[in-house]
């Protein structure tokens, strides 16, 4: 039983590497830099740049000219002219109008202006969910390293107990140990087989999620020995000031403030009327006659007035986000920081923790080796470095995490992917 489990063990060891070896290993930056080309979700918002650029052209449109046609046909024979029939033009008037509407007050300037603004916007937008994706992709790219270390922790642990396994099998051979401690050696080592497979699933389901948000077909894997950390302002002053430059979505939230000035300059145009003039061909009964068309609307009741509000109030709406992104990015930074100059404490003060949790297990095999104590205080100090190790790792991973965190609240997470 117990070489049919380490035969499949070492299957699913032979299987998971011959996948890795075919796989692109993957640093942070490569995998910002993959999702900014190829993620699914960026090229549908891509689109929205393009909608809003089309909006330029609308707006640089003039106006059609409009052809009217009237005619009047003489219906009773007996009102003819001498001589004449139904089809003769002295029984017809005809009014040909040919007239043009005109924006005035700046009207189609103001449109161009606000449909520029919008396209400005909708590029501050976009860069603004770049910076949430790559924010997930990075994430995502954590919990692959973090389930790969996990893995490569039970290997380490399975290969230490599988070599002990070995050892007490030849040692109860001898008679040198009871068939208990044996049997507690082999518990622990189909133990670690089966938290191997279910890390080993854990891997490949992170992965393909990090491959959906790569936008990619091939298998992906990372490369765990990418430390990923890049320079960050060491003060926070530096921090926030630079962020409450740069960050998308103030970015976003200024080029907003833009449209609304714009847009509250085109509705106040469009309360002056558009005048539509032309000129006029009346033959009436073959006489020629010629003339001018000239209509506008009086603003007596209409005159745009609850645009204008509205654009006021779009503007009102506009500024108070802003001021709502800037209160809360200060926040964020504020917090981001603080636990990422904790996290990274932690992690300096784990690797003493480390070393005293080798040599200790170091120690016990030698000396339950040597005869010196029991079976029982081996695995508990096997137990002991495996507990250590994963804790060592969660610390490493809440302390990436948080430099993650802190690289989206800045806006730096932008600058990586470039």
């Amino acid at each position: 039983m117990h070489f049919r489990l380490r035969y499949t063990f070492s299957i699913l060891c032979v299987l998971y590497c011959l996948t890795a070896s075919a796989q692109t290993n993957y640093t942070l930056q490569q995998a910002l830099q993959t999702a900014r080309v190829n993620n699914l979700v960026l090229k549908t918002e891509q689109l929205n740049v393009s909608i809003a650029q089309t909006d330029i052209i609308t707006a640089k449109l003039r106006p059609n000219l409009v052809l009217n046609n009237q005619t009047i046909q003489l219906m009773q024979p007996s009102h003819f002219p001498a001589n004449t029939s139904w089809y003769n033009g002295k029984n017809r008037q005809v009014w040909w109008q040919l007239t043009k509407s005109f924006q005035i007050a700046g009207q189609r300037k103001y449109k161009i202006d606000v449909a520029n603004k919008n396209v400005a916007f909708a590029e501050k937008n976009y860069t603004e969910r770049e910076r949430n994706l790559y924010a997930d992709v990075a994430e995502k790219w954590l919990e692959v390293w973090t389930a790969q270390k996990q893995l490569d922790i039970l290997l380490t642990a399975k290969s230490n107990i599988d070599s002990l396994v070995i050892t007490n099998q030849l040692r109860y051979k001898n008679q040198v140990i009871t068939q208990t401690d044996l049997f507690r050696t082999e518990l622990l080592s189909k133990q670690y087989a089966i938290q191997y497979k279910t890390a080993l699933q854990e891997v490949i389901n992170r992965q393909n999620e990090l491959k959906f948000l790569l936008g990619i077909q091939d298998n992906v894997s990372i490369d765990t020995a990418d430390n990923f950390l890049f320079s960050i302002p060491a003060n926070i002053d530096s921090l926030l000031a630079q962020s409450l430059q740069s960050r998308s979505d103030i970015l976003t939230a200024k080029s907003l403030i833009e449209v609304s000035n714009s847009n509250i300059k085109l509705q106040k145009s469009l309360a002056f009327p558009q005048p539509e003039l032309g000129f006029i061909y009346n033959p009436q009964n073959t006489i020629p006659y010629f003339g001018i068309y000239a209509t506008i609307d009086l603003p007596v009741f209409n005159r745009n007035q609850g645009e204008i509000k509205k654009s006021y109030l779009l503007k009102q709406q506009a500024e108070q986000q802003l001021f709502t992104i800037q209160s809360q990015l200060q926040t964020e930074i504020k917090t981001t920081y603080a636990s990422y100059q904790l996290q990274q404490q932690n992690v300096q003060n784990f690797q003493t923790v480390l070393e005293q949790s080798q040599t200790i297990l170091d120690n016990v095999k030698y000396t339950y080796l040597k005869g010196g104590t029991t079976i029982i205080d081996f695995l508990e100090a096997q137990r002991g470095w495996l507990e250590t190790q994963q804790q060592y790792y969660a610390a490493l991973q809440q302390y990436r995490q948080s430099y993650i965190q802190l690289l989206y609240a800045t806006g730096l997470i932008n600058q990586l992917a470039q």
